[in-house]
């Protein structure tokens, strides 16, 4: 199974969950963003190669889908609703993302 996580920088909410998620049994993982100034840029290639899309808020939803048109053609995303007021590994933020993702990976 193939998860790609998004957020806006690939700063701190997606490498925290690529980090969660990386040994995983089954599971391969990456991370990325979607602006210009993301560490890692998300690109087509990245979501042709996921199963599942989480992305952190709607609007990096919207970002996809306006930027990826034919790309996200029966992909699923998902909106996790977490906010960007976490830092890279923050318990908290572990947490938020664990309970969100958990029935998608069962």
């Amino acid at each position: 199974m193939n998860l790609l996580f998004v957020c806006s920088r690939n700063q701190w909410r997606s490498p925290t969950a690529e980090s969660i998620y990386r040994n995983y049994s089954g599971i391969n993982v990456k991370s990325a963003g979607t602006e210009p100034s993301a560490r890692i840029k998300l690109s087509s290639k990245m979501i042709e190669w996921a199963d599942y899309i989480f992305v952190m808020e709607k609007k990096h939803k919207q970002r996809i889908c306006q930027n990826f048109p034919d790309e996200i053609k029966g992909r699923n995303i998902i909106v996790l609703n977490i906010p960007d007021e976490f830092k890279y590994m923050d318990p908290d933020l572990i947490g938020e993302i664990k309970s969100r993702v958990e029935e998608y990976i069962q």
